[in-house]
């Protein structure tokens, strides 16, 4: 069901990943901004929790493919 993201190059995922955690790095990341504000419970925008999933998608692709990587060894 991955085998996309095992043909994916793992340099690409690993900087797509590292850019869409810090972007925009001023005044300050989105991702830092949307899980403050999760954690206080004010995350009910659609375009806020959109916002969320964007930048956190990347990351979460990474993880997913090196744990893959993982177990094939």
């Amino acid at each position: 069901m991955l085998k996309w993201l095992d043909r994916f190059p793992l340099v690409w995922l690993v900087l797509l990943a590292l850019w869409m955690l810090v972007a925009p790095v001023t005044p300050e990341p989105h991702l830092i901004e949307k899980m403050r504000m999760l954690s206080d419970g004010t995350l009910s925008q659609p375009i806020d929790i959109f916002d969320l999933l964007m930048h956190s998608t990347p990351a979460v692709l990474l993880l997913v493919r090196l744990v893959r990587l993982k177990s094939k060894t």
